[in-house]
């Protein structure tokens, strides 16, 4: 990360970047997924999961399975990191059946899965995942880098958030990062938050959910992203976002606000966790925090979503709603 003056001049450099460009003329992809016939829609959400099977993730995708099929769902949702150490190689990268058609094979998963790519994502073929040579292989595949899904009640904002990340582009160690299509990265990340804000400006949905791949808010092994929290997370308050979703810490966690009624729900709990790994948080905004393997479901009404987080076992380990009539949360 940049340090001091060196991660200001960039903060810097962009929001006059912001200022001096002329609006951008790109739009986010939209995608459409119908809610059901009454108007309910359930889904999952797993993060960070992509290993071939081993460490647990077999375990989590089966325990998806049953719950996919106990309430009914939708589609399933990634936050990233779906192939690791470092991504595909390439379209024909075996670890696409390895590490994801082999694996979630239950009938109930059979579902479109939304996803968005995460750092580990990005030390491959990034190109790769994002080809539609991958759909026509599994036909559950849909993954773009930022993109709008339509699901009626519901609209989902999925942001690329690794290209906003300075380490990785300062100081990548060993790791080498596919940035085609990111670079003149200032031009990119520019254009992106001016998407992203406009696509939330011109919602009518009754619920809006932001994805990404990297936290906002969390007491995990990687904590808090500085840059989202100063170029994003603004943009969120100023729209009216009901929930940032993310992974990239490997745990579940459920985090208030109180300085905004956006909640931050970490679910990068879909194979290797970090046992141990919690920082200090503040107890009026820590609602949950457990640093094992598993998932989120959420059941959605046009006046309130019922989220649960389960381990492994696929027992319930929290849960609580969020009302868009009282705007409260129990």
């Amino acid at each position: 990360m940049f340090e001091g003056g060196h991660r200001l001049l960039f903060l810097g450099g962009l929001l006059l970047w912001l200022c001096m460009a002329s609006p951008a003329t790109s739009e986010l992809q939209r995608l459409q997924h119908r809610a059901k016939p009454d108007g309910t829609l359930s889904f999952l959400v797993v993060g960070d999961w992509g290993r071939e099977g081993n460490y647990n993730q077999s375990e989590v995708a089966s325990q998806m399975g049953v719950i996919g099929e106990k309430v009914d769902i939708d589609f399933v949702i990634s936050t990233g990191d779906n192939f690791y150490e470092d991504g595909l190689t390439g379209v024909d990268d075996p670890a696409f059946s390895k590490s994801f058609a082999d694996i979630y094979t239950a009938p109930s998963l059979q579902k479109p899965w939304y996803n968005v790519l995460g750092n580990h994502d990005y030390r491959g073929d990034v190109e790769a995942q994002l080809s539609p040579v991958l759909k026509e292989k599994d036909s559950r595949w849909v993954c773009f880098r930022s993109f709008v899904l339509d699901a009626e009640i519901v609209e989902f904002f999925f942001v690329d958030t690794t290209p906003f990340v300075d380490k990785y582009f300062t100081d990548p160690g060993e790791h080498k990062y596919d940035w085609k299509g990111v670079e003149p990265r200032e031009e990119y990340l520019s254009n992106l938050l001016k998407d992203v804000d406009s696509a939330l400006k011109d919602s009518s949905a009754k619920w809006k959910i932001v994805v990404g791949h990297h936290t906002i808010k969390s007491a995990g092994h990687h904590g808090v992203t500085v840059e989202l929290v100063e170029l994003l997370l603004p943009i969120l308050q100023a729209n009216d976002v009901d929930l940032y979703v993310n992974g990239h810490d490997h745990c579940l966690e459920h985090i208030t606000s109180t300085d905004s009624e956006i909640q931050f729900i970490t679910s990068g709990g879909g194979s290797k966790a970090w046992r141990g790994d919690i920082k200090s948080w503040k107890p009026e905004e820590m609602k949950f925090y457990y640093d094992g393997q598993g998932f989120l479901s959420m059941n959605m009404t046009g006046d309130r979503a019922d989220l649960i987080l389960y381990d492994v076992f696929g027992q319930v380990l929290h849960k609580w709603f969020v009302s868009k009539q009282l705007h409260d949360t129990a």
